[in-house]
């Protein structure tokens, strides 16, 4: 092995170290924020878990090939991201970052954020809805309509939207969909979600068959995180809940990514059921190596799954026309 040959094998050696470092905080951070239940939320454990989050966030987001622009509709903290070499610009991403209802902001969602832009092409709008336990239901919801219908009165047509979120994320862009169709509204072109949190009654069966496995979340983390969204006004099987239970009929298309090692697992395989059942067209990605939201980290697996999203998108938007 010659010494130019040398180099790079300490380069590429150098790299796995610091990713499996970063990996390693990264996964540290966000099981300290999911090892809460519901019983312990006092003021200083959600300030503890919030800044957790957000420092993750700091750690994972991509920095390159984006240009990102805070922003402000009325109390709502927003960011538009754009990447550096759009596809198209019809064409936009509305995403809702996970957390529980409990945590996340606008500093954890730009991980996403700007993965969504780069594997799409397309301009990526992120939102810092109101949490519980100070802002329980209905409040993220309202504010993710407030966020529609700014992309719909300013931006661009509902058909050009690609709604998108992650774990409660993913929840409240399907009661959002839910809610549009209700008062019979345009819906978005179609729903991309990373593990998706669609039944807070917390009865799946992957909840114990993942729960050794899973490195991230816990059972009494998720059910603690849904009475404090719920509060005292609704009962979990309630589709404004959980929108597994709601109403699929005419849904957009919707590519649901999951990791097989996740104990919402049995979320994301039930939603793909629920929409076939229907008669709506979606696609489920289970990754055999996978986690709750893996796609966060900067590890080759995440950026393998981006790249399957990115094909997804593409084919969805341009192989039709």
């Amino acid at each position: 092995m010659d010494k130019h040959e040398e180099k790079a094998k300490e380069r590429s050696n150098q790299e796995k170290r610091t990713e499996e470092k970063i990996k390693g905080r990264l996964l540290k951070a966000f099981k300290a924020v999911n090892s809460i239940s519901g019983k312990s939320l006092t003021e200083a454990d959600i300030k503890r878990q919030r800044a957790a989050l957000e420092r993750a966030g700091k750690l994972a987001a991509p920095t390159s090939d984006i240009l990102a622009r805070p922003f402000t509709l009325g109390d709502l903290h927003c960011q538009e991201f754009t990447p550096e070499f759009a596809h198209n610009p019809k064409y936009v991403v509305m995403y809702a970052h996970g957390g529980g209802y409990i945590c996340g902001g606008l500093d954890y969602a730009r991980i996403l954020s700007a993965k969504l832009a780069i594997a799409t092409g397309f301009t990526t709008y992120s939102f810092a809805y109101r949490l519980a336990p100070e802002h329980p239901y209905p409040e993220a919801l309202d504010d993710a309509m407030s966020m529609w219908d700014y992309l719909t009165g300013a931006v661009t047509d509902a058909d050009h939207i690609l709604l998108a979120g992650d774990s409660a994320g993913g929840n409240l862009v399907l009661c959002l969909t839910q809610k549009l169709k209700e008062e019979n509204r345009p819906l978005p072109k179609a729903i991309l979600l990373f593990s998706p949190w669609t039944d807070m009654t917390g009865t799946a069966p992957s909840y114990d068959e993942n729960c050794e496995v899973d490195p991230t979340l816990t059972k009494e983390y998720v059910i603690g995180a849904a009475k404090v969204y719920i509060s005292s006004k609704g009962n979990p099987w309630d589709p404004r809940f959980s929108p597994l239970y709601g109403d699929f009929s005419s849904f957009p298309p919707t590519y649901i990514m999951a990791g097989r090692n996740e104990i919402l697992l049995d979320d994301s395989i039930r939603l793909k059921e629920k929409i076939a059942e229907a008669g709506g067209n979606a696609v489920l990605d289970i990754e055999e190596d996978g986690w709750h939201v893996y796609q966060q980290l900067p590890i080759p697996l995440a950026k393998r799954a981006m790249k399957r999203l990115s094909s997804y998108v593409t084919s969805l938007i341009y192989d039709e026309t």
